[in-house]
Formats: C-alpha cells, sequence, structure tokens
C-alpha cells in the first residue's frame, strides 16, 4: 500500500494510506485545494487533480459555500515597459476591474467609472450596509482607502483601461484559480483586479510574527477565481518551496505567497549582528510547501534612501553631486 503525504499550514503530515485521507476529508480537515504527494507524483498536487483520492470522495465532498456561485469577470490584458510598468486591461461589455484610488491610467471611451465603499467585490455588492461596513474596515485595517474604483465598459466591442504602478518595479500577474482560490501579500502589494476577487485581511496569530513582522500583523488576503495584478519594487524573484524547506528574507522584501506557506519572524541573532550589521533585527521564516515572490527593491528601503539624500538633510549643500571630488566633505567648507 502507497503511502501518502499532505501538506497543512506548511507542515508535511504523513505518511497516511488512501483510506485516511478519505475519511479526513469527509470530516472536512481537507479540502480539494490540499496538496497531497505520493512516491510517483513529480510534485505536490492538489487532492482536485488526484483522480483516485477526487473519484472516490466527489460524492461524499461537502457542498461549496453559497460565494462559490459568484465569479469573476474574465478579463484579457497586457503589460507594457519595463522598469515602470503599467498594465493595460481589455474589457467586452459589461466587464468590470476594480483598482485602488489613483492607480487608473488612461481608459477609453465608454468606460463609466464608480468609487464604491469597500473592496467592490460581488459578494460585497450584494450583500447589505454590515457587509459593505465590513469590507470597507477589512481595508482600512490593512492601511488602505475605504474606497476601490470599479470600471465598467458600457460600450460595444471592446473597451481598454489601464493601471500604472506607483514605483519603479514589476507588475506580476496572478491567476488565483492556480493558487487554490487566495493568496496571501504584503498590504501595499495589491494594484487591480477582475471584479469579483475579494480583497481582505490576513491574521498571523503567532507572536513573533505579530510584534516583530517588518510588514506588521496584518496582510492583505486576495481571494476568488479570476486575475489580479500584484506590483512589487525592483527585480521580482519566484521560489518554490518544497515540503519542509525553509529561506530566510528581509521583511521588507516579501510580496505575496500561497496559503499553504508557513510565515514567521525570526530574530537575527547576535547584538552586535543586529545592531551594526545594516539588516535589522529580525528576518522573515518561509516555510513551504508553496510559492512566494520577493521584490529586490522594497518600497522602505527606496524612501529611505530618497530621504537621505533630500536637500534638509544635507545642510542646505544639495548642489554638490555625490561624485564631487569634495563629496560629503565640502559640508564643512560651508558658512
Amino acid at each position: 500500500m502507497q503511502s501518502w503525504y499532505v501538506a497543512v499550514n506548511g507542515q508535511q503530515l504523513g505518511p497516511f494510506d488512501q483510506q485516511q485521507i478519505q475519511q479526513a476529508f469527509r470530516a472536512g480537515q481537507y479540502n480539494l485545494n490540499t496538496l497531497v504527494w505520493k512516491n510517483g507524483f513529480s510534485d505536490w498536487t492538489p487532492i482536485a487533480q488526484v483522480p483516485e483520492l477526487q473519484h472516490s470522495s466527489a460524492a461524499m465532498a461537502p457542498p461549496p459555500p453559497a460565494s462559490s456561485a459568484l465569479h469573476a469577470h474574465e478579463i484579457d490584458y497586457e503589460i507594457f515597459g519595463n522598469e515602470m510598468q503599467f498594465v493595460e486591461i481589455e474589457l467586452d461589455p459589461q466587464e468590470s476591474a476594480v483598482a485602488e484610488a489613483g492607480a487608473m491610467m488612461y481608459m477609453s471611451n465608454g468606460i463609466q467609472m464608480e468609487t464604491v465603499f469597500g473592496d467592490g467585490s460581488q459578494a460585497s455588492a450584494q450583500g447589505g450596509f454590515l457587509d459593505k461596513m465590513l469590507g470597507a474596515g477589512k481595508r482600512l485595517i490593512t492601511g488602505e482607502s475605504l474606497f476601490t474604483t470599479v470600471f465598467t465598459f458600457m460600450g460595444q466591442g471592446k473597451g481598454k483601461v489601464a493601471f500604472a504602478s506607483p514605483y519603479p518595479g514589476k507588475i506580476i500577474p496572478l491567476d488565483l484559480k492556480d493558487y487554490g482560490g487566495k493568496l496571501i501579500c504584503q498590504k501595499d502589494a495589491f494594484l487591480c483586479a477582475a471584479k469579483g476577487v475579494s480583497l481582505g485581511i490576513a491574521f498571523q496569530q503567532k507572536i513573533g510574527t505579530a510584534l516583530f513582522g517588518g510588514e506588521g500583523f496584518i496582510m492583505q488576503k486576495l481571494e476568488g477565481d479570476g486575475l489580479t495584478f500584484v506590483h512589487a519594487g525592483g527585480t521580482i524573484v519566484e521560489k518554490e518551496l518544497a515540503a519542509g524547506e525553509t529561506i530566510r528574507v528581509d521583511t521588507g522584501c516579501l510580496v505575496a505567497l500561497t496559503q499553504t506557506v508557513d510565515y514567521n519572524i525570526e530574530f537575527v541573532g547576535g547584538i552586535k549582528s543586529a545592531i551594526f550589521g545594516g539588516e535589522g533585527f529580525f528576518f522573515t521564516t518561509l516555510t513551504g510547501p508553496g510559492h512566494v515572490w520577493l521584490q529586490s527593491l522594497p518600497f522602505s528601503r527606496l524612501a529611505g534612501k530618497i530621504h537621505e539624500a533630500a536637500p534638509q538633510n544635507n545642510a542646505g549643500f544639495s548642489t554638490q553631486g555625490e561624485g564631487s571630488v569634495l563629496g560629503g566633505l565640502g559640508s564643512l567648507f560651508q558658512k
């Protein structure tokens, strides 16, 4: 009998036999998006893609939630540029895209722009006042605006709307269907998405993460079955972590991760390294299985360098370039 392994919250569980997995599925411990592996598999695979598990448990699967009937709009897109990118989204009649306030670059005739309270998802739109207040409150907690903007094409043929990145970096297109319907990202990474994608909050329950996480106690959660666009600074690095595989990154360099990746904060170590190493006191520890996206230039790091170079921090000697013969010593001769 072959042994099966299951990935839950970044931990590898097992070995189990097929009957044990089926019993756990019936009890609601696992779902169709739960990752499993056995000898002969090239990678971790959702239960929904494993015939012997899906077939035997399909009749016993729990009913889908009512919100599963709400599907995100299907949109086409094209990304332009290299370091200062923008994404152009093509909409059919009555199709919509939702974006952060101020992200729009241009739009074609026939696009109707509406500012909505909350995250603009279909579930939020169909809910009552309290549902809308809850959706808006989630965005406020993550540091975003209470409002989002929905762009709907009301004309004939095709309409186009473009959204620009707020600082140098890359725009990452992500289809939530490919990642089990949910991704977790840093709170300022979201740029835009197809209408129907829900924007929520993801609490990190470990005390270390809560107190010392460079991206804060709360991260943003993207849920649904549509396209979403995430922006990150500098160069983007994608890593696929095997079960139990761990990497440590600077807290600001984490952009997004799949729901199976375990996220925690780890102290650097020696006091001398923490104080004089220039890397801060804490690292983010990511443990697989799952996929993570990293950025080489966090906006906080870019903003810090700009602040250091600002005229008010250079004692009025802002006209002297960094390549000067005197360099920083020039300020010693100022009256």
